[in-house]
């Protein structure tokens, strides 16, 4: 499944600093503004494997996951 979501970004002095839009706490760094948007896309893919891991993990009996679209 792919999604897409928004950086914001910009140049704060020596660094490129940004956050993504839909997900509080998804923010980082770069000396280059590529830099960012791969440190952005690695703190993203973390954050939602670590969201998937403990919505699993709080889940008692049976279950199934669901895929839906917005």
């Amino acid at each position: 499944m792919s999604a897409k979501y928004t950086a914001v970004v910009r140049r704060d002095r020596q660094w490129w600093i940004g956050w993504v839009e839909e997900l509080p706490g998804v923010n980082s760094q770069g000396k280059t503004r590529e830099e960012l948007l791969d440190n952005l896309r690695s703190a993203l893919t973390e954050i939602l494997e670590i969201n998937r891991s403990e919505a699993v993990a709080a889940m008692e009996g049976d279950y199934e996951e669901v895929s839906i679209e917005v």
